[in-house]
């Protein structure tokens, strides 16, 4: 009897172990075979908070369809040691991923990046609004660190605020990057570019690296033409040759507490170190952060003798290298505009 037995014992065990194989592999597999997607899988957006634990998580995967048991997620979450291991931030999933591989993400911290442009000539200000704005960090955090000594020495910096080296450029940070970590890699941007060549020629013509950038700041603020940023240089170099003042007016504003879009006589003769009407040489410091174009004009400005130049208002400029001709442009170009818009007025 017992003989008759055995083979339909091993057959039921071999039935048993074959349906735990399969339950297992349903279990472990995709949510949504990828087959059954007639077009791509558009992912989830899943947010792990600080402190979340990995039953939370499985909770929430299992809740949104992504996975098909939360039991089983938490077992190979058992499996790959990855209880209190999972990195907080924003990850893409999708039901056409096996739990394995949506649990590697979590581990590993593969979060959603998302790519951030800082224009050229942007200031601290105007840049923390653009991460605020893509809800990558908080402004006034990001102010803040970019004023503070202790973070500025720690990056081998002496200012008294990042104003400047922070390189305007196209990057990817995930939401919620802590603001060190920005100004950090933005800080390393203005480094690749600032090449020891171009630091070369700044020991040439007797500039510190803390010079080049404010002036070269005060070029990108004067003028959106490429064209000109060598001749706007010159300028500013030959003025400073002979003592005399900047006279920019983007200074002026800079030193402002409040700027209404009009510069008036008051503002002229403000007492701020950025009034370059007032204090001969560079401001104290870069009043935004220039970009690879502007640092290079700083460096190389054109062989000119021009000392003066004001706008023909359509975006450029008009140089001049004496003082009858500079005041016949501002004739021309300035004082005939405000006549005529004066007489459009009556």
């Amino acid at each position: 009897m017992m003989r008759g037995r055995i083979p339909w014992l091993l057959i039921a065990a071999a039935m048993g172990a074959l349906v735990a194989f399969i339950s297992i592999q349903w279990l472990f597999s995709p949510a949504v075979p990828t087959s059954d997607f007639a077009r791509p899988i558009q992912p989830a957006i899943i947010e792990v908070p600080e402190g979340m634990t990995l039953r939370q998580l499985a909770a929430r995967l299992e809740r949104e369809q992504l996975i098909r048991s939360q039991m089983a997620f938490l077992l190979l979450g058992k499996l790959m040691a990855a209880d209190r291991h999972i990195k907080a931030g924003e990850y893409a999933v999708h039901a056409g991923m096996r739990p394995s591989e949506m649990l590697t993400e979590f581990l590993n911290g593969h979060v959603v990046l998302y790519q951030v442009t800082i224009p050229e000539g942007y200031t601290i200000v105007e840049l923390a609004q653009v991460f605020a704005q893509q809800g990558i960090a908080d402004p006034e955090a990001l102010i803040g660190l970019a004023q503070d000594r202790d973070f500025i020495q720690s990056l081998a910096i002496e200012a008294a605020s990042l104003e400047g080296y922070l390189f305007p450029d196209t990057y990817k940070f995930a939401r919620r990057t802590k603001p060190k970590e920005i100004l950090k890699e933005m800080v390393e941007g203005l480094g690749h570019v600032f090449t020891p060549e171009l630091r070369q020629r700044a020991q040439e013509i007797h500039m510190t690296p803390h010079q080049v950038l404010t002036l070269a700041s005060v070029i990108e603020k004067e003028t959106g033409s490429a064209q000109e940023r060598e001749l706007i240089s010159a300028v500013f170099h030959n003025r400073l040759k002979r003592g005399i003042p900047l006279q920019s007016d983007p200074t002026v504003i800079y030193g402002l507490d409040y700027f209404d879009g009009n510069i008036r006589k008051k503002d002229l003769d403000s007492k701020s170190p950025y009034n370059t009407y007032r204090v001969r040489g560079l401001p104290p410091g870069p009043i935004a952060n220039p970009g690879l174009g502007a640092i290079r004009a700083a460096l190389y400005p054109a062989p000119t003798r021009h000392l003066y130049f004001v706008s023909r208002n359509d975006g450029t400029h008009q140089f001049s290298s004496t003082l009858a001709e500079h005041n016949r442009a501002v004739d021309k170009y300035q004082r005939h505009r405000v006549a005529k818009t004066a007489q459009r007025s009556l």
